[in-house]
């Protein structure tokens, strides 16, 4: 039989992640017993097909009372199935809000009390990510590290949706990288929006300086395209056959918008000094930086 369709979709989850030893050991403990919760009918149907039902609310509050009672168990402990410790408990709730947080969803803080709501970064808060990025550029980088960080300063510059920033091509950048084209397609507006120009900063310019050569080769690989923003990886299409297979896409692919968004949830937790800077959603993020340009007259 093959593997439930939100189980598969949670072990890329897990794959990019990119947490520390201990950490990825507690999540392998939550994502065995969550296979165990499905395969016994313990959770709605729908969390067996979609990651994001499977980390709702609904899938969750069952899943924690039964786990705690100890019958989620790989293995007896003491000839039976006692209860979880507290710690593990606590670890337990930590794991499924960091997999929710990861996947854009408010931690729920299962048994932990109220939750705290994040309210968008404000001036100093853009500042501080700005030196932020420009520190990273000081240094080495993953590719997948100066992707978000070239992604991030073109946020700042221009307040971007998500689909305007993956509709960008190459052809969107001016001459030394100077200017960039945003196609703006507002929320429930026309398809093809109005479009601008914008000066980029040099942390812009900087960041693509090191973005672009990355992009190239990855494109050559994939037989060309002119969108600014490519997969870095092999995946997949995320629909599984009627033999469990699914459409393997090269890296160098054009991101899609569910790919830049879930770089963006990764990135803030696993680079350090974003996840202060940075609120749980893009959206948030550009609506802060649309604040200070309407503030600032900019």
């Amino acid at each position: 039989m093959p593997p439930f369709p939100s189980l598969v979709a949670l072990d890329g989850l897990l794959d990019d992640l990119g947490v520390g030893e201990a950490r990825r050991r507690q999540l392998s403990m939550v994502r065995g017993e969550l296979e165990r919760a499905l395969a016994r009918d313990a959770l709605p149907v729908g969390a067996r097909r979609s990651l994001q039902r499977l980390l709702e609310e609904s899938a969750l509050v069952p899943y924690v009372r039964l786990a705690e009672s100890g019958a989620l168990r790989h293995r007896r402990l003491g000839g039976g199935f006692p209860p979880t410790s507290e710690p593990t408990n606590a670890i337990r709730r930590t794991c499924l809000d960091l997999l929710r947080e990861a996947l854009g969803l408010p931690a729920l803080h299962l048994g932990g009390g109220e939750v705290a709501l994040q309210p968008a970064p404000e001036a100093a808060t853009l500042a501080a990510l700005y030196r932020q990025l420009d520190q990273y550029l000081g240094g080495p980088m993953s590719p997948a590290q100066t992707r978000l960080t070239a992604v991030l300063a073109i946020e700042l510059d221009t307040g971007a949706r998500s689909g305007e920033l993956v509709a960008q091509r190459l052809g969107h950048l001016a001459e030394g990288n100077t200017a960039v084209y945003v196609e703006r397609r507002p929320q429930g507006g026309p398809v093809d929006g109005e479009g601008e120009w914008m000066e980029t900063s040099p942390l812009t310019r900087a960041a693509l300086d090191r973005w672009l050569p990355i992009r190239a080769e990855l494109v050559q690989r994939a037989h060309g395209t002119t969108k600014l923003w490519v997969s870095l990886w092999v995946n997949h299409d995320g629909i599984l056959d009627a033999d469990g297979a699914t459409v393997i896409r090269p890296a160098g692919m054009p991101l899609e918008e569910n790919g830049l968004i879930t770089s963006y949830r990764v990135g803030r937790l696993r680079y350090e000094g974003l996840r202060p800077l940075l609120p749980l959603k893009l959206e948030r993020l550009r609506r802060a930086v649309d604040a200070e340009r309407q503030r600032t007259g900019a």
